[in-house]
């Protein structure tokens, strides 16, 4: 082989290795974005409940949560900002390195719309109001519709409880406490 040919073989291996190595960087924009159909505003249509990462850098990463009503309208968009959950979960969670940082942030995304935070329905007959529930009237609302429900965490102590107000015609918290 000639020279000219190792020395193209070398930059070919070396921009390889550079390729592999940039994995640590993972790009949050190319995630797929998790959608599930659920029962929601309406007792038997589903809605669409999607989670999306956005960014790429730390710093720039958002977990964006969305319900749009089987009609086709957003009736419910969070935005959760990557720095703001990591700094919630820093002294049980050891979330030093970016590294672990990332993974983290992938988890929870990952965890989002585990079965449990689906709740059919939002307030059972026998649930009664306590000092988490930030609107008595919503509430019993919840237990004569019999709608159902979606809980989230806001932070490492917080979960909130979401549900459809017929009355009002949106999605309001019913309850917030601790995990």
């Amino acid at each position: 082989m000639h020279k000219k040919n190792y020395l193209i073989l070398i930059l070919f291996a070396l921009g390889l290795l550079t390729a592999c190595n940039s994995s640590d960087h993972q790009n949050f924009s190319k995630t797929a974005d998790q959608v599930v159909l659920k029962p929601f505003s309406d007792s038997l249509k589903v809605d669409t409940f999607k989670v999306s990462l956005m960014g790429d850098v730390l710093k720039d990463i958002t977990i964006r949560f969305t319900i749009t009503s089987h009609g086709g309208q957003l009736i419910y968009k969070k935005d959760f900002k990557a720095t703001d959950l990591i700094e919630n979960y820093k002294s049980s969670v050891d979330l030093k390195k970016e590294r672990t940082q990332l993974a983290f942030i992938k988890d929870e995304y990952k965890l989002f719309f585990e079965d449990e935070n689906f709740l059919e329905p939002a307030v059972t007959e026998n649930e009664n109001p306590d000092k988490n529930t930030p609107d008595i009237h919503f509430y019993n609302e919840l237990k004569q519709s019999a709608l159902n429900g979606f809980k989230y965490r806001s932070g490492k102590e917080t979960s909130v409880y979401i549900a459809w107000s017929e009355k009002e015609k949106k999605v309001k918290p019913y309850y917030s406490c601790c995990k």
